[in-house]
């Protein structure tokens, strides 16, 4: 099978490998839509939890649909569709085969719209994030920094749960726009003290009751402390940019009295939960979701949809992986 293997590290090649054998409670699945997520390119091109190169087939890649072709699980049938839903750690769906333990895997309605529900998972893990906070948002004020697929499916998140006003923070200016679909109310095109500034503007040097760091930059991490109100709330969606440690503005953090926290683990809930309602908003038409691919490129050029991704040009906001 063909198969993108991270050679080193910033360095991703399509490879013909061996197709998995998969163990008891194991399905093999035929991928048949993939996606790349920013956590890929952070372990990829910085080597974040990525222990040794070569890394294996497929790997990290974690936003998947395919057609279950063996099962050794009671639950699973050959010919179901099911979304994958692997930790980061064990994950290899840039590959055209894939063996999951069924744990994480959630079947589909066959008719699903293969082309956009791979977008299940990443807006699962929003979704999931999002249960740390309160029921309602309502007349609360929020900052997303960072207008990628994250960043947007949090956009719809908050305004789901009742947001008054949500800002990004996003110096691309297609992505900005698109936010403004998603449910920002007024974009910012600047960056770093720049956006300080215009956050403390916007809100009387108040600052706002909830960000969300979707970008997992040194900068950004910082950053989210000087938008957030006195004893406001900090969600560390980004992945880290290094295993080793970095520095933050921790003065600020503790001047701002915030309540900050991380969120890992999805794809232990019992049940899927998360990804099932994610599932379902996308199903039922809650969120289109099409806008947000921008790009697909066949798993045989992996390497050039990794540049793509991680160049940011062209309209880049996400990249669809086939697998033709």
């Amino acid at each position: 099978m063909r198969a993108a293997i991270a050679i080193e590290k910033g360095v991703v090649r399509c490879e013909e490998v061996s197709i998995p054998v998969p163990a008891d409670d194991h399905v093999l699945v035929r991928t048949m839509a993939a996606s790349i997520c920013g956590s890929d390119l952070h372990m990829v091109n910085t080597g974040w939890s990525m222990h040794a190169f070569p890394a294996m087939p497929g790997h990290p890649g974690h936003e998947a649909v395919g057609e279950v072709i063996e099962s050794k699980s009671e639950k699973f049938s050959v010919g179901d569709i099911v979304l994958t839903t692997p930790h980061i750690w064990h994950s290899r769906c840039f590959a055209e085969y894939q063996a999951v333990d069924d744990a994480h895997v959630l079947k589909l309605s066959s008719d699903v719209d293969v082309d956009t529900i791979t977008l299940s998972q990443q807006l699962g893990t929003v979704v999931y994030a999002a249960k740390r906070l309160p029921a309602s948002l309502q007349g609360q004020s929020c900052v997303v920094i960072g207008q990628g697929s994250a960043g947007l499916f949090w956009d719809f998140q908050l305004k789901l749960l009742g947001a008054e006003k949500v800002f990004s923070i996003e110096p691309l200016s297609w992505r900005r726009d698109l936010g403004l679909r998603y449910g920002v109310d007024q974009a910012i095109d600047v960056t770093g003290d720049d956006a300080i500034d215009a956050v403390n503007d916007m809100t009387g040097g108040i600052g706002v009751d909830l960000v969300v760091e979707a970008v997992g930059s040194t900068e950004t991490l910082s950053q989210a402390f000087h938008v957030v109100r006195d004893q406001g709330r900090v969600v560390l969606f980004g992945l880290p940019e290094s295993e080793n440690p970095v520095p933050f503005d921790y003065s600020q953090m503790f001047k701002s009295r915030a309540n900050a926290f991380t969120v890992l683990g999805s794809q232990d809930e019992v049940g899927l939960k998360s990804y099932a309602e994610s599932v379902r908003l996308i199903s039922q038409g809650q969120i289109d979701v099409k806008p947000i691919i921008s790009h697909r490129v066949n798993i045989a050029d992996i390497d050039w949809a990794f540049q793509l991704a991680s160049e940011r040009v062209d309209g880049v906001v996400k990249i669809g992986v086939t697998f033709d």
